[in-house]
């Protein structure tokens, strides 16, 4: 990615190879919740780029996370149907959120999340992370859940 500096001081031609192969990224999507699985959490990737990945997680009874953390990246979460209550350390309520509601976690937030009610949660996941060794690292504070032990990005254990 070039900074604005770069791009003032291109050529007429380098400036449009640059946008025209930005533009050649561009990425259209739909969202359909996926079928149950065998799982109570699913997770659909509708975009990513660079330095951001778009996400829907679907959480189904059984399906809430642990108290952890993220280094080297933000995310903000939006409720697009169902009801979600985000906890911090010490299981403080941080936010009970219905449809198009949400919450922005920086990098180095602890936090954990479950569905509240009978209705599956379909709840929107934006990251934004840098690039680099470390980027998009999950930190388990708490045991991992049961349904989380076979994925290995979901168990790794650091400093609180």
């Amino acid at each position: 990615m070039a900074t604005v500096a770069e791009i003032k001081e291109m050529s007429e031609d380098a400036r449009e190879a640059y946008h025209r192969a930005a533009e050649a990224r561009v990425k259209t999507f739909d969202y359909a919740p996926p079928a149950p699985g065998p799982r109570p959490k699913q997770s659909m990737r509708l975009a990513s780029g660079d330095h951001i990945k778009v996400n829907v997680q679907v959480v189904r009874e059984g399906g809430e996370n642990n108290l952890h953390y993220h280094v080297h990246s933000d995310t903000t979460w939006m409720v697009l149907k169902g009801r979600a209550r985000f906890y911090g350390p010490g299981d403080v309520l941080l936010g009970e959120f219905g449809a198009l509601q949400g919450i922005f976690m920086p990098g180095g937030a602890r936090y954990w999340f479950e569905k509240v009610g009978d209705e599956p949660l379909e709840i929107l996941q934006m990251v934004g992370f840098e690039k680099g060794p470390g980027a998009e690292r999950r930190i388990n504070v708490d045991a991992h859940k049961d349904w989380m032990t076979d994925n290995a990005r979901l168990v790794d254990y650091g400093a609180a």
